[in-house]
């Protein structure tokens, strides 16, 4: 019998044949925080005093706890840097954050990206709920255990419009049921919530519906499902519309 043989992976490739990237390395964990100060720093000059604030006060306040509890301050010294650099990393990833939003911030998408940067509460629909063909102005909805969030980007009438339309056709498919209906608005004004607190606006929102009851609620929201691209001018695409997720990290 002839011998079978062997296929050997060539150069350039993986054991299970499927082809090697381009031989580029992915940026390291370290160089990735180094990019992203850098950028946050751009933005936000005071990233920088903060964070060494931060550090130099939480070694003052290690030293002064040693020295009382243990009468020696090199054990505090060693305390207050560990706390202190983890202090600054939370400062430096809440100050990138916000330096992120300020990048989309006034873009078409950009409430829904913040939307969509919540972790846990809230089931995002991943296209605009409504949607005015000739303005582009865009409608965002999500829902969970603190009932139906509706989102404006913005507090002009064409948002208002398309808001009160969105509050009628829930309500519709809902028909009775006492859910909350949160409409919010986009924006720097009274009454409005600014981009880069919208997800921590809704996150506090007061949960009065159990899991079952947000279930429900979801299922009935399919019905008032519909695809936008009916409704839109041949040749414009609102999906086309969202920021570049790149930029919510900074690169």
């Amino acid at each position: 019998m002839a011998r079978k043989s062997e296929s050997k992976p060539t150069k350039g490739t993986a054991k299970d044949g499927t082809k090697k990237k381009d031989g580029t390395k992915k940026p390291g964990r370290f160089k990735q925080m180094i990019d992203v100060f850098k950028y946050t720093q751009e933005v936000d000059r005071t990233t920088l005093p903060w964070m060494i604030g931060a550090l130099v006060a939480a070694i003052i306040v290690g030293i002064l706890v040693s020295w009382l509890v243990l009468n020696s301050p090199w054990y505090g010294i060693f305390m207050g840097l560990a706390v202190g650099i983890l202090i600054a990393m939370l400062i430096l990833a809440r100050k990138a954050e916000r330096a992120a939003f300020s990048r989309i911030k006034g873009q078409s998408g950009a409430a829904l990206a913040a939307m969509q940067s919540i972790r846990r509460g809230w089931d995002v629909a991943d296209e605009p709920v409504q949607i005015d063909p000739r303005s582009q102005k865009m409608l965002f909805r999500a829902s969970g255990r603190a009932g139906i969030a509706i989102v404006a980007e913005d507090s002009s009438s064409i948002s208002m419009k398309l808001l009160e339309k969105e509050r009628r056709n829930i309500r519709r498919v809902l028909q009775h049921d006492n859910v909350p209906v949160h409409q919010i608005v986009v924006g720097d004004g009274d009454g409005e919530v600014p981009l880069h607190k919208l997800p921590n606006h809704m996150t506090r929102m007061k949960k009065t519906l159990t899991k079952d009851e947000s279930a429900q609620v979801s299922k009935r929201l399919v019905a008032l499902h519909r695809s936008i691209r009916q409704s839109v001018p041949k040749g414009v695409d609102p999906m086309n519309a969202r920021p570049n997720r790149k930029a919510m990290r900074g690169r």
